[in-house]
């Protein structure tokens, strides 16, 4: 069975108990502070997979370092997969139970792409355009800072591309020229 579907069923599990105790939001927030952690410090993951570490000093580590931020539903998903060996899939299953969360609150996340940080009156106002494009009653924006777009935004959402930027519409137009239309 591949790793892939292995964290889904994790992430399905995982995402049934959050769902019976309303806990969907909590346990989502929960996890990418997880994902965070394991992306910008690889030695957490080294630690997990470590073969000398016994699997008790690998709890009392999760505990210590997480015990307050993770709800037991977490916590006990963690330590399933660190006695299972199956670390490996933690970034997968943290992917699969956010897209699942989302699903179940119609909701979806929009990474904006934009010249300059954009404010909360910016945010507000995409949320409530795109929302109906992308048939979710809400979005989360991200915002992530390109200088490349010169001016204009481009959003994503889901695998849906909205590209209203300067740098587009100027490619658009090479294109034309270089083909001979107008």
């Amino acid at each position: 069975m591949s790793n892939l579907t292995v964290a889904n069923r994790y992430a399905d599990a995982l995402f049934q108990v959050a769902k019976e105790q309303k806990t969907l939001e909590q346990v989502n927030d929960e996890l990418q502070l997880l994902k965070t952690v394991i992306e910008s410090t690889p030695e957490f993951i080294q630690f997990l997979v470590h073969p000398k570490i016994t699997l008790e000093k690998k709890r009392v580590f999760i505990q210590e370092s997480f015990g307050g931020a993770l709800s037991e539903a977490s916590l006990h998903t963690i330590y399933l997969l660190i006695e299972r060996k199956r670390t490996d899939i933690l970034v997968p299953l943290i992917n699969k139970f956010k897209e699942l969360s989302y699903e179940a609150q119609d909701k979806a996340e929009a990474i904006v792409y934009s010249v300059k940080p954009l404010e909360a009156s910016e945010q507000a106002h995409i949320v409530k355009l795109f929302a109906k494009k992308a048939g979710k009653k809400h979005l989360e924006v991200k915002n992530v800072v390109d200088p490349e777009l010169v001016g204009g935004i481009k959003i994503r959402i889901g695998d849906r591309i909205y590209d209203g930027s300067v740098k587009a519409q100027l490619d658009r137009m090479q294109r034309q020229l270089i083909a001979g239309t107008r």
